[in-house]
């Protein structure tokens, strides 16, 4: 482990003095300079920037550095049985499509872009912890305290995507120095996990249960129960269903979220951090961020799954106005004739060969790569959300929700079920995600769940996980080459593996 894993604690200084934090309410932080690491941590301010800089690495929009250009809902749309990678070509964002097909290499894998994100995030959170075991002038104890708890939450975060997309990692929760650098070695998972739980054990009684509005994107109570609940249930240790339905529990019944009326109205811009989000990844319309060497604050994502070439005709309703953009992640025609019935499918789908069949649209079905004609409504590029400043691709606000209330809902019903709990609780749970948008009471089985997770989190990047967790992947991804035994986790990159003693993950 060597360049990604260390140099992100070299860039720390620079990088946390340009990032931003989660959205436009959660304070944005403008460049003063560059600071020497060693003299920096010195002031609350020095220290909030600190805190931003772990923050911004849950966004994962850098630009040139790493040639990321979109969040993870790329990759992991692409991996799994709901989208095709798409794009302009078959070499199109290299990284989406051998995840798409199964051809990922140590060299070529989308898992150095995970890799780097989330160990630049567990850096420097390691680094501020640290720092703030030393007094700084004017910084509260319940800033420090509550900084902490929230580095905490996001290396229990960073650490959860690593072990479910690697398995084998490397576990630290201190700064690595330049000696120790080479001679890294990895844990096991159940060490991670353990690791997870403590530093969410540890943050939930600190973190506050809501935040001010001009805190919006900072992290809370629910958002580390609802993580803790989460990674207990994704370890898979049956014996430990009612621990992870207990967290579950806490977050559904705590008051403080509900379901909204209108299943569209979760991913509107307009309606961010609404009642039933957890815990969300915020993105900036007005940071006026430009092509270069940077992060963006924008949703890259949005334009990357927009249609190719796209022109409103008439006046088609504002929802299904588009800008045109590179058509990646088309969503595969059997997914959505899986979902087509469903009430949610018009909020999920946009079906552009549709809306040219009556004369309202035009888009150049040729430019994609594997058009289906179908592209992914959650996250599309609205013409009415683009922003008036900066580059156009670069300024979408639509966020990101990584947990909300019905996945936590159904997560609670799963392992109510899978624990011998109750039943009845479970099957109350799973009815009010379906009652919300109008479907009726079914039988609480985990098929039954699992299913209704499949339609009403589609395209939200969960899919791939809960295929290769239920042991259901090899069968449903077989179309796209998926091996078993293999694919259920990414290569180590190769540039980790190089003078190290990391061990590549089998079958790589």
């Amino acid at each position: 482990m060597k360049i990604k894993f260390i140099l992100y604690s070299t860039l720390f200084t620079g990088l946390l003095l340009t990032g931003t934090s989660c959205s436009k309410s959660f304070l944005e932080v403008s460049p003063k300079g560059e600071v020497l690491e060693s003299n920096y941590y010195q002031t609350p301010g020095q220290v909030f920037s600190a805190m931003v800089a772990v923050y911004n690495c849950t966004e994962a929009e850098a630009g040139y550095g790493i040639n990321w250009y979109s969040n993870k809902l790329g990759p992991l749309n692409s991996a799994a049985d709901e989208c095709w990678a798409g794009g302009g070509s078959s070499t199109d964002m290299m990284f989406y499509q051998v995840w798409n097909n199964y051809t990922m290499t140590p060299a070529n894998a989308v898992s150095s872009k995970f890799w780097a994100m989330d160990y630049a995030g567990i850096n420097r959170a390691n680094i501020l912890i640290a720092k703030l075991a030393n007094p700084v002038t004017n910084l509260s104890n319940a800033d420090r305290d509550r900084y902490v708890a929230e580095c905490k939450t996001l290396r229990a975060y960073f650490y959860f995507e690593l072990v479910r997309l690697f398995k084998n990692i490397p576990l630290t929760t201190v700064p690595i120095a330049t000696s120790d650098m080479y001679n890294i070695v990895q844990a096991s998972p159940d060490s991670v996990y353990a690791q997870i739980e403590r530093d969410l054990k540890a943050a939930i009684p600190v973190l506050p249960s809501t935040v001010a509005t001009s805190e919006y994107g900072r992290l809370t109570k629910g958002s580390a129960m609802a993580l803790l609940g989460k990674a207990i249930l994704y370890e898979n240790n049956t014996a430990r269903m009612a621990d992870a339905a207990s967290w579950l529990n806490k977050v559904n019944t705590s008051g403080v979220y509900h379901l909204l009326t209108n299943y569209k109205d979760i991913f509107d811009p307009g309606n961010k951090f609404n009642a039933e989000s957890i815990w969300e990844i915020s993105h900036s319309g007005t940071a006026q961020s430009q092509w270069g060497p940077s992060d963006f604050r924008g949703n890259v994502y949005c334009i990357m799954i927009g249609p190719r070439s796209y022109s409103a005709v008439g006046t088609p309703d504002a929802d299904h106005i588009y800008y045109s953009g590179w058509s990646f992640n088309p969503i595969i025609k059997a997914f959505a004739t899986k979902i087509h019935n469903d009430p949610r499918y018009k909020y999920t789908v946009a079906d552009l060969d549709s809306l040219v069949a009556i004369g309202q649209a035009t888009y150049g079905s040729g430019l994609g790569y594997m058009n289906t004609g179908l592209f992914i409504q959650k996250y599309a590029p609205l013409l009415k959300w683009k922003a008036a400043i900066g580059a156009d691709a670069l300024n979408f606000p639509n966020d990101v929700i990584e947990i909300r209330l019905a996945d936590t809902y159904l997560m609670e019903a799963e392992a109510l079920v899978r624990g011998s709990g109750d039943l009845v609780r479970a099957k109350a749970l799973l009815d009010a995600v379906r009652a919300r948008v109008g479907l009726g009471s079914v039988p609480v089985t985990l098929d039954n769940i699992y299913n209704e997770r499949m339609l009403e989190l589609a395209t939200e990047g969960h899919r791939w996980f809960d295929l290769v967790r239920t042991g259901k992947a090899a069968s449903v991804l077989a179309f796209k080459g998926f091996v078993a035994g293999k694919n259920e986790i990414l290569p180590i990159p190769l540039e980790e593996l190089n003078n190290t003693k990391l061990v590549q993950n089998p079958n790589y």
